[in-house]
């Protein structure tokens, strides 16, 4: 199995946990969360897929997640300011997410560098950016999830810590 065929697999994973969560999830926005986050998998497989092809210029516009996901939890707390979610199996699968997030930061850092060539190296360095953005939501998530505060566990709605970078 060669890097990009290993990258996709890993990508499909990603989807498919992705939206294993927003079928098991309870709240509508952490499912809106999860299905983008389901999405920008799907968008990593298709840029793989196309520079493990050469098929024309890799196309991996900017994602603008980051902002999507305050927005959500802007309308939770507007919604519903008393939401509270406490369950060991849903922190424990947001936990594995962080994981899987972090696995896949890793390799494509691992395999820019490995890579000689210049546009899969862009490639790879891009697509740990944006799983470094899908770490850090689940990180958050996995926050407010463990560790919430009754009545206003979404009082950090505007994610301050979380900067575009």
């Amino acid at each position: 199995m060669d890097i990009y065929e290993f990258a996709m697999q890993m990508e499909k994973d990603g989807e498919n946990y992705y939206r294993e969560l927003t079928a098991t999830c309870g709240t509508v926005g952490l499912q809106r969360v999860f299905a983008m986050l389901a999405d920008d998998e799907v968008r990593h497989y298709h840029a793989i897929e196309q520079m493990r092809g050469k098929i024309g210029a890799v196309q991996l516009g900017e994602t603008v997640i980051l902002e999507n996901v305050k927005n959500i939890f802007v309308e939770m707390k507007e919604e519903k300011p008393d939401l509270y979610i406490d369950s060991t199996a849903e922190t424990i699968a947001y936990r594995k997410a962080c994981d899987i997030e972090e696995d896949s930061r890793k390799f494509y850092l691992e395999n820019a560098e490995k890579v000689e060539d210049g546009p899969a190296k862009m490639l790879f360095q891009k697509l740990a950016g944006e799983e470094e953005k899908h770490l850090r939501i689940m990180r958050a998530i996995t926050e407010f999830v463990s560790r919430p505060e009754p009545g206003n566990w979404l009082e950090n709605a505007e994610w301050h810590h979380l900067q575009e970078y």
